[in-house]
């Protein structure tokens, strides 16, 4: 039987830079405070806890004095900042070049049309460490939208800017786009709605390479974390492509799947995945064969 593992799979920049980062701090250090979890995946969190990381929430972070913090790749809103500040603690900010562009550009717009009687639409996830950092940009005023079934907290007789949370689905977007259009145009004002395209292309593009990579074998494992938003998307894509995908979280859940029949096993995961992760899955799949 032949295991491979999908060779687009894994870390994205943003994620492989933040934990660079975290891993130079602590090769000298014992400890480096991480205000909440570096990446989405509680086997990578396990591995750098035990090297010294210590993941804390945004109250301890306030209570935080004269120590180091590592911002990571989601970024944070400007509050983080000034806190920091006051604190006197040193950043480590590993925001991903990507967010750090989307988060000025939302920042210009609305320092530009706060006067204008604008909204700052954000399609993303509520609660996503990336559009509270998005959110911090407007001071809180922008309107998240997770879904078509929110639309209607639209004000369709008002001028609109729509953003999208870098690692949206680009098909999902771009559909959210046109409904939004045809309600502006259907209320004679076609003219106020405006967007721009902010999905990383190097994420989405994960969507694509994942569906291919699912097609081609008899079973696909599936290697991610159930609290990652990007994990649960491209597994779901997987069982499009191939209905016999599992979604393992650590390789002694290999143990319940029949091995007997395939010729063929398919090792890919989320853009939170470490690669060691599915190379341990790949080497117990052939101990269990």
């Amino acid at each position: 039987m032949r295991i491979t593992i999908d060779d687009h799979s894994g870390f994205c920049f943003g994620v492989i830079h933040a934990i660079e980062a975290a891993e130079r701090y602590l090769q000298d250090h014992d400890t480096l405070y991480c205000l909440g979890d570096i990446v989405h995946n509680n086997e990578e969190v396990a591995r750098l806890t035990d090297n010294g990381l210590r993941v804390i929430t945004y109250e301890q972070f306030e209570q935080l004095h004269n120590t180091t913090v590592l911002i990571r790749a989601h970024g944070e809103p400007p509050r983080t900042y000034e806190i920091a500040r006051q604190n006197n603690i040193t950043l480590i900010d590993a925001t991903c070049p990507v967010v750090l562009k989307l988060q000025q550009t939302i920042y210009d717009f609305h320092q530009h049309h706060q006067n204008q009687n604008s909204q700052i639409l954000i399609f993303g996830k509520k609660g996503h460490a990336e559009v509270i950092g998005l959110l911090g940009q407007v001071e809180g005023q922008g309107i998240v939208i997770s879904s078509e079934e929110e639309l209607d907290r639209i004000d369709y007789s008002r001028p609109a800017m729509l953003y999208s949370q870098t690692t949206q689905s680009l098909e999902h977007y771009y559909h959210l786009i046109q409904t939004i259009k045809e309600r502006y145009e259907a209320a004679g004002n076609g003219h106020l709605f405006q967007y721009k395209d902010t999905i990383c292309r190097k994420v989405a593009n994960r969507a694509t390479q994942t569906a291919d990579f699912a097609s081609q074998h008899d079973i696909i494992l599936f290697v991610s974390d159930e609290k990652s938003s990007n994990g649960m998307y491209l597994f779901h894509i997987c069982q499009q492509h191939n209905p016999n995908s599992h979604f393992i979280t650590h390789p002694e859940q290999l143990k319940s799947i029949d091995f007997s029949l395939a010729e063929s096993v398919g090792i890919c995961g989320a853009t939170s995945t470490p690669r060691w992760l599915m190379e341990e899955c790949a080497q117990y799949c052939k101990e269990l064969i």
